[in-house]
């Protein structure tokens, strides 16, 4: 068995802030004089899809349900985090200091049941609370110099979707209720439908994003997150897949079984 670096001891204020201090001034090491070439030529540009990379390492290894490994991955995804706020700190833009105290602040706003005195009962009222604080901050954001806030466009398709969905629905600009969307779903497949019939590509490609769309928004109504339920059943299929490969030939005469990917 290899190294346990995750330590299993109880995590006080001082180890806290001895290994919080140990990873900036690495990080500032290997930026500095003497450091790392390469870690010295980083931009932010640069380092992002590294960012992303990492995230997924998280989210792989959560699925996998293994704590060391989210324990690493997650240290990774952090030192890439110090990693932008130091690049930001050279600028004299940010430092990581900043980041942890906004988010801190943040928390304790879109938390008034907890750090203030309103009474919410339920998890549904918390998050229609949390929608309606992020609202309000973001209509003041707008009217300050911050950058606007919407979906990232560099998140996963589906993401995006479910995200832009959502805010569609928020905002009172699109059917909130499931039948009504279930209703485009009916009338953009058949569309597809018809797209397929004729060989229309163009009408095909449009309709398909639009199903799509539709898709993941009927199942945003519905409790759940596309994105999620995509990669559950991608995984699925590739365990399959991959038990697929690791079964026998057919022997003569037998037709080969095709049942695994039919259940």
């Amino acid at each position: 068995m290899g190294k346990q670096y995750c330590s299993r001891e109880k995590m006080d204020p001082d180890r806290l802030f001895n290994a919080t201090e140990a990873l900036v001034e690495l990080v500032a090491q290997l930026r500095g004089p003497g450091g790392c070439p390469w870690d010295a030529a980083q931009t932010p540009d640069s380092i992002k899809l590294y960012l992303l990379e990492e995230a997924y390492e998280v989210l792989d290894a959560i699925e996998q349900s293994c704590p060391d490994d989210v324990c690493e991955e997650l240290g990774d995804l952090l030192f890439h985090i110090f990693f932008l706020a130091r690049l930001a700190e050279e600028k004299n833009e940010f430092d990581f200091a900043d980041v942890e105290e906004r988010i801190v602040d943040k928390m304790i706003r879109r938390h008034p049941h907890v750090f203030g005195g309103e009474r919410i009962k339920t998890a549904e009222d918390v998050a229609c609370n949390w929608a309606r604080i992020k609202r309000k901050e973001k209509k003041l954001s707008t009217q300050g110099s911050g950058c606007p806030k919407s979906p990232p466009v560099s998140m996963p398709a589906v993401m995006f979707a479910h995200r832009l969905a959502g805010k569609i629905s928020g905002e009172g600009k699109d059917p909130a209720d499931d039948a009504a969307v279930w209703e485009d779903v009916v009338e953009h497949f058949e569309a597809l439908k018809s797209a397929v019939g004729r060989r229309d590509r163009t009408v095909f490609g449009r309709e398909a994003g639009t199903l799509l769309f539709c898709l993941v928004n009927l199942v945003r109504l519905w409790g759940f997150h596309a994105e999620d339920l995509l990669r559950t059943t991608s995984r699925t299929f590739m365990d399959r897949l991959e038990n697929a490969k690791g079964s026998p030939p057919p022997g003569p005469g037998e037709e080969e079984d095709n049942e695994t990917f039919e259940k």
